[in-house]
Order: structure tokens, then C-alpha cells, then sequence
């Protein structure tokens, strides 16, 4: 069996590695290609090109990049065409992906195609899911209310559990051994998480810094520990030098123990402050409680906010139907309304037990204590490509 299959960012990666094991696992033999980072590289795939080159959010960042896209997705649909697979799994990264699979299909319709992380057709621009069934076969859906969504737009449709339900969680000695190891002792501990993407970064933590500021004159003797993602590492080094409560910055570059590392101040953290994204997830899964804050480009956020059918935008709050994650997005991401949230967060103990409540049943929800989500994954793609 051969499988071209394409991931965008580091979220879409690590989807795909899990997918490509339990392939492995289920059809030995089964060949790769296609484009991935790091972790895909990893189980064996050798990418077209640099994932990263495709790791691009927002309209208006996209808009200067848009001659270079265009011609990596050429590129690749021309390469998929002509390897001849038995199928296409594009994962995550809607906008390249989707273009992707209509060119693959357009160019050899008996290419089946699985597309790996349902759109929020439930959130905003529900006519996505009719546009996306001329191209795609199968979906594999991340939450348990979006197959009947993909389904009333002709796709056939699992869900294949969200794969935070199956990563490891640090143990409380682990966590206690971590604070020991960077000074911490029992310091009030908030984790700050401006987001894996450069234009994140530059735009967050500004306004990160200074709503820990209205923290750490509410709390004194808190301290900040900020675990970065390898491509922005630098940039958040640098954006930290004027933070107060001492940053301790976990930086992954060449260190074999940054997983780990990461783990241990997940579960040390008493509360984080998070961009919005995955990483709530990744909090949730080891109980700490959080306050989401997020920006954009002013015209990235007036088209999308207009277009929004719900007003929360976290999984916990999503899925348990609460709004136990306080969230400032767009214009009201300011500092001073953040400090004040984080900082009652920090010094309420009923608010934190409330958050890990819905956190609980968030993590219920999406497949916690059943078959790992990346062998259920392999299960419905190799259903859908028989």
C-alpha cells in the first residue's frame, strides 16, 4: 500500500506520526511520501520540502506568501499524482490541504482522499463542509459531535479520539523534581505560552509580559516559566528579557530531555496563560487551570469574529457546554483585563477546582481511556481506502 500524505504545521506532525504508526502497525509494508516535519521525518517519510514553509495563519499574512504557496501546491499535487498512491491523507491546514486534494482528485479521481481533523463547520463558514465533499472521500474527526456535520455533507466520517487524550502526563514527583531543579521551590508558578508561530510571538508577548505584570504586583514571589516551541525559541528569549517574575524559558533546541522538560512545568504550573490553539488542550490534559488570550491582524479578525458562529473558542468550553476558561480574544486581548483574570485564577481555589472539573470531562469526552487515537485513525483510513 502507498499513502502520500501531507501535515502544514507542528500540530498537523504530530497527527500524522501517530497515524503513521498505527499504519505501521496495522499494514506492514506500507510505503510513505509526501510532505511532513520533523516527527513524521521521524517514522520514515522524506519531505518534499520544508514543512514550516507552509506554516502560515492569518489572511493577511498569507496574502505575501501567496505566489510561493501556489506553487508548493502544484508542486506537490504533481508529485502525488505521479507516485500513483492508493490514497491521499491531507491533515489539518485546511486552506492548502482542501487545494491539495482538488487538484489530486481533478488530475486522477481513483486516488481515494482522507482529510485528518474535521473542519468547525459547527463554529464558522459551515458551507465548507459541501465544498469539501467534491474533493474529499473520508474524514476523521478530532471531536465527538462532528461526524453528523460531515456526514450531511456526503463524506463518510469517524471520530478517531483527540490525540492529547494519549500522551503522557508528568507525575507530581516529576513536577516537584522540576521545580527543585530550576529554583522554583513553592513559588505561585504561571506557565506563559505566546504561541509556536513567529507572528504570534511578536504580537502576544508584549501584551503577555505586561499582564504578568499586574500578576506579580498582585502575587509577589510568583514566578513565570515559559516553555517555547523549537522554531521560535530565539524570538521568545528575546521577548522575555523584560518580563517580570524571573522567566525561566524552556528551550528544545538540542536538548534530549525537552519533552520531559515540558511535561514536568505542565503539571508543576499552578495556572498558565496560553495564545489560544492546542496547547489549552495540552493544559487540560494535565489539569492546569488557564486563561486564553489571543490577537490577530485587525483584518484577519474583523473577517473571521464576523464569521463566527459560536463565541468561545477553547475545547473546554466547546465541548462541556461552560465557560470555565476565561478567554480575551482580539480586541479585548489587553494586558490589564488578563492580569486581573489570571491573577483571581491564581488566588481562587473554587475557580481553579471548577476549570479542572470541565477539564475532566473535556478529556472524557475525547476518547480518554480507550484505543489510542492514532491506531483508530489507521483503523478508519484503512476502512476508507478499501
Amino acid at each position: 500500500m502507498k499513502l502520500y500524505m501531507l501535515a502544514g504545521e507542528p500540530s498537523g506532525d504530530k497527527l500524522g506520526a501517530a497515524l503513521m504508526t498505527g499504519l505501521k502497525l496495522l499494514a506492514p509494508g506500507i510505503q510513505f511520501r509526501g510532505v511532513a516535519g520533523p516527527l513524521m521525518q521521524a517514522e520514515g517519510m522524506e519531505s518534499l520540502f520544508p514543512m514550516d514553509e507552509l506554516s502560515v495563519m492569518g489572511i493577511a499574512e498569507v496574502l505575501p506568501k501567496y505566489p510561493e504557496l501556489k506553487r508548493r501546491l502544484q508542486e506537490t499535487a504533481n508529485d502525488c499524482v505521479a507516485w500513483q498512491p492508493d490514497g491521499l491523507v491531507t491533515i489539518d491546514s485546511p486552506d492548502f490541504s482542501l487545494r491539495l486534494a482538488h487538484k489530486v482528485k481533478d488530475a486522477a479521481k481513483s486516488i481515494r482522499t482522507v482529510h485528518y481533523v474535521a473542519p468547525s463547520v459547527w463554529a464558522w463558514r459551515s458551507g465548507r463542509a459541501e465544498k469539501m465533499a467534491r474533493d474529499v472521500d473520508h474524514v476523521l474527526a478530532l471531536l465527538p459531535f462532528e461526524p453528523p456535520y460531515m456526514e450531511a455533507a456526503g463524506m463518510t466520517c469517524d471520530f478517531v479520539g483527540h490525540p492529547v487524550v494519549s500522551e503522557p502526563v508528568a507525575s507530581k514527583d516529576e513536577a516537584a523534581a522540576f521545580r527543585h531543579r530550576e529554583g522554583l521551590g513553592q513559588a505561585p508558578l504561571i506557565l506563559a505560552l505566546p504561541g509556536s508561530r513567529r507572528a504570534e510571538v511578536s504580537r502576544l508577548a508584549p501584551i503577555f509580559g505586561e499582564a504578568l505584570r499586574v500578576v506579580v504586583s498582585k502575587v509577589p514571589g510568583a514566578r513565570v516559566v515559559v516553555p517555547a516551541a523549537a522554531p521560535v525559541a530565539s524570538a521568545v528569549r528575546d521577548a522575555v528579557r523584560s518580563w517580570p517574575g524571573s522567566p525561566v524559558v524552556l528551550d528544545p533546541r538540542g536538548d534530549a530531555e525537552a519533552a520531559a522538560r515540558k511535561r514536568a512545568a505542565f503539571r508543576a504550573g499552578d495556572v498558565a496563560l496560553a495564545a489560544s490553539g492546542t496547547v489549552s488542550l495540552e493544559l487540560a490534559a494535565n489539569a492546569t487551570p488557564m486563561v486564553v488570550a489571543y490577537d490577530m491582524n485587525w483584518l484577519s479578525w474583523q473577517i473571521m469574529s464576523r464569521m463566527a458562529k459560536v463565541d468561545t473558542v477553547t475545547l473546554v468550553n466547546l465541548v462541556t457546554g461552560q465557560k470555565a476558561v476565561p478567554e480575551f480574544l482580539g480586541p479585548a486581548c489587553q494586558p490589564g483585563p488578563i492580569g486581573a483574570a489570571l491573577t483571581s485564577l491564581l488566588t481562587d481555589e473554587a475557580a481553579r477546582e471548577t476549570q479542572k472539573a470541565a477539564m475532566e470531562a473535556t478529556m472524557k469526552a475525547l476518547g480518554q481511556g480507550e484505543e489510542a487515537p492514532g491506531i483508530r485513525a489507521a483503523r478508519s483510513v484503512l476502512r476508507a481506502l478499501e
